[in-house]
């Protein structure tokens, strides 16, 4: 999982357990998103390929979502990042001179923590979480095969601490005594500085491929984040709310099953330095349209 094509045959291995769309045939190339600007009421940006690259900005994205806040567009963040909180999160656009407000973000992770049951949830996530906003019960997971076995439900937010030893840990434990997992990010890998990272959607398809727990995905392209975004756009239409990502199988597949439109962001993101269309032409993912850079 460290080349393009290998994530692109993913995704597509899994395909089966995500949302169906409908795809027109082309995608139209624009310089930017002012020369679409009169086809949305709002745009809705992924964040890592789109935005930043791991903790570095994107030249020129701040820019340019400011001029669609002079233009009179609604700006939302819609982002499958779950290791930490949304007020950390609202901070982190902050530091990377993108203002948005607390209400102009949601996360996967908003979406997964928004309806735990009761019971003892083991949590996956990174060190310097301190799941201050998780209303449940927790136990942080670690190397303990004890507490694997004794929790009643599984929380994966985060690949930060996570390794192929975990992962078996895990794997056993639900053998044993299949449970309830919660992905709070689907995304198989995430664009780093250094390359790709492999995030919790890439672990917990592995589980799925044997059959092992009960798995619900949190995040693009699954439902759940986009009826967030679209209760805080309550009159605008779904075909006037514009998505704009890196990824054809999260941002593109999932906004698209929602009646969105489209745009795929090419020239930071998992499709860097490669040829879109043959990826849109194998998958018939086709966006709305296509831009280098926001």
């Amino acid at each position: 999982m460290d080349n393009v094509a290998s994530i692109f045959d993913r995704y597509e291995t899994v395909r089966h357990r995500m949302p169906k769309a409908r795809f027109g045939a082309t995608t139209q190339a624009v310089d930017s998103l002012l020369d679409i600007a009169p086809d949305a009421d709002a745009f809705v940006f992924d964040a890592y390929g789109v935005l930043n690259i791991g903790e570095t900005p994107i030249a020129g994205a701040a820019q340019r979502i400011d001029q669609l806040r002079a233009a009179g567009k609604e700006i939302r963040i819609l982002s499958n990042a779950a290791s930490y909180t949304h007020d950390a999160a609202t901070e982190k656009f902050r530091k990377l001179g993108i203002p948005v407000t607390p209400d102009e973000i949601i996360t996967s992770r908003d979406a997964a923590i928004s309806g735990l049951g009761s019971g003892l949830w083991g949590c996956i996530t990174a060190p310097s979480d301190d799941l201050s906003d998780i209303d449940a019960t927790i136990c942080r997971l670690g190397d303990s095969v004890r507490d694997f076995d004794r929790v009643d439900s599984f929380l994966f937010l985060s690949t930060a601490a996570w390794t192929d030893a975990h992962q078996d840990i895990l794997a056993r434990s639900l053998r044993t005594r299949p449970r309830p997992l919660i992905v709070a990010n689907a995304d198989l890998v995430a664009p780093r500085e250094g390359g790709f990272s492999l995030e919790p959607g890439y672990y917990a398809h592995l589980l799925a491929d044997a059959n092992l727990g009960h798995l619900t995905y949190f995040g693009k392209p699954f439902p759940q984040v986009h009826q967030m975004i679209e209760a805080t756009l309550p009159d605008t239409p779904p075909h006037r709310i514009i998505m704009c990502g890196d990824t054809l199988h999260t941002d593109i597949l999932g906004a698209a099953a929602r009646g969105w439109r489209t745009v795929l962001v090419t020239r930071d993101g998992l499709f860097a330095g490669t040829d879109t269309d043959s990826f849109c032409q194998r998958s018939a993912i086709h966006p709305d349209w296509r831009t280098e850079r926001i």
